[in-house]
C-alpha cells in the first residue's frame, strides 16, 4: 500500500482493498498500525499492531468481536481482547493500545495522530 500525505491525514489504503470484518497491516508515519472494516457497521478502525502481552506485532491478525454494543480485537497470542474505539484492553484496565482516527475521503482510508 502507498502512503500519501495531506495536511494532518494520512492516506494508507483504499476503502476496498480492506478485507471485511479483519484485519490488515499499514505503515504510518514509521509505526505499525492494524485496520479493522466492521461490515456490519460500517466502521472503520486503527490502532497499533503491537500486541503488549506478547510483544509482537501481530494485532492485525487478532479476530474481531463484539460485547455489550463494544467492537473488539482479540489478540492471535493470548487472547486479550482490546475496544476497538478506545483501545483499551477489558481484561486489564492498565493495558491499551494506541487509537488513530480514521476517516475516508474519496475511498481512501486515512490516518491522523489523535492527541
Amino acid at each position: 500500500m502507498q502512503t500519501q500525505i495531506n495536511s494532518e491525514w494520512t492516506t494508507i489504503c483504499k476503502k476496498n482493498e480492506l478485507s471485511p470484518n479483519a484485519g490488515t497491516c499499514a505503515q504510518f508515519k514509521n509505526q505499525q498500525v492494524a485496520i479493522f472494516f466492521c461490515k456490519r457497521s460500517d466502521n472503520i478502525y486503527a490502532v497499533a499492531n503491537f500486541d503488549p502481552f506478547g510483544q509482537a506485532n501481530v494485532m492485525s491478525r487478532g479476530m474481531m468481536g463484539s460485547t455489550e454494543g463494544k467492537t473488539y480485537v482479540a489478540s492471535p497470542l493470548y487472547k486479550q481482547r482490546f475496544d476497538l474505539r478506545t483501545g483499551q484492553c477489558f481484561e486489564s484496565a492498565e493495558h491499551s493500545l494506541k487509537t488513530y482516527a480514521v476517516r475516508v475521503a474519496n475511498e481512501n482510508v486515512q490516518l491522523k495522530e489523535v492527541s
